[in-house]
């Protein structure tokens, strides 16, 4: 699933208001009072679907980065919220409460090149977050049901052997399993991916496995591309403050659905590239801090 650019085009509808000319004052002014209140409602409707932007600036350049509330809503608060400092967080320095602008004056304390720059940690050491963690957004779990057809791409594979292969190897024994979905699983084992599962249909699944529940694979939000910036973390649902931006021109595809995807970098990738390229020490730490001196919100 290709990370498709969330653009939301509002198109203005204008009332046309025709009035007969015997018609009283009081008419006239509740028609004026009621288009000026659907004036109103969309320009709201227009503040409320136009995407953030975040400015983050640092020692070595501006890197403008589009938010994406539709795909990542929580994650994209947090971010907003820890930035303009309207979100209390812990201070690891201090051990207080506070709410003040988390990442200015933060440094990307993690470089690697052809792959990634990470910051966020108030620590600068990669240790430290806001002294809470929430759920990752990597799904949507609303899909549609899959009856039959062919599996056509790995990341179904994948949830085919989660939802209903492994399910049906627990309530099994060994001894009773269908061999054909053994040699399966034994040759995935062989090649170190899905592609095996893939030579089979849906509907022979459901089949052999006895599969009774609806089959309703998660569907993945976003992919972890080049030029994304997406959510650190040290397992799932442990988020928090770090961040990380994707520098590899093919992406770090190992990542897609470990890591929440919430924003993408529209100017400033050069600016990306140079902090990638800097001189690091051998824990990939940049030699001369690189540092966010302040993180806006557009």
């Amino acid at each position: 699933m290709n990370l498709k650019n969330v653009l939301i085009t509002v198109v203005m509808m204008f009332l046309f208001i025709s009035c007969s000319n015997d018609q009283k004052v009081s008419d006239s002014k509740e028609t004026e009072t009621k288009a000026t209140e659907n004036k109103k409602e969309v320009v709201e409707t227009i503040k409320s679907t136009v995407n953030p932007i975040a400015l983050i600036e640092t020692n070595l350049g501006n890197i403008k980065v589009e938010l994406l509330p539709k795909i990542a809503p929580k994650t994209v608060a947090n971010f907003i919220g820890l930035a303009t400092g309207t979100k209390e967080w812990s201070d690891p320095k201090s051990n207080q409460k506070v709410r003040k602008p988390f990442y200015d004056g933060l440094i990307f304390h993690r470089v690697i090149k052809d792959f990634m720059i990470q910051g966020g940690c108030p620590l600068g050491t990669g240790t430290s977050g806001p002294g809470y963690k929430f759920e990752d957004e990597c799904f949507d779990t609303t899909g549609k049901e899959l009856k039959s057809g062919k599996i056509e791409d790995d990341f179904i594979a994948g949830e085919m052997f989660r939802r209903v292969i492994m399910p049906y190897l627990q309530r099994t024994n060994e001894g009773t399993r269908d061999k054909e979905i053994q040699m399966i699983l034994e040759r995935c084992d062989q090649v170190k991916s899905g592609e095996p599962i893939m030579e089979y249909p849906i509907e022979w699944y459901l089949e052999k496995t006895g599969h009774k529940a609806k089959f309703i694979p998660s569907v993945l939000k976003a992919q972890v591309k080049y030029g994304v910036i997406a959510m650190a973390n040290s397992g799932p649902n442990t988020n928090g403050s770090q961040f990380f931006i994707v520098t590899n021109k093919e992406g770090a595809k190992w990542l897609d659905g470990k890591h929440t995807v919430f924003g993408r970098v529209i100017e400033g990738m050069d600016v990306v590239h140079k902090i990638e390229n800097v001189e690091k020490d051998k824990g990939d730490k940049p030699v001369e801090d690189v540092v966010m001196t302040k993180v806006s919100i557009k």
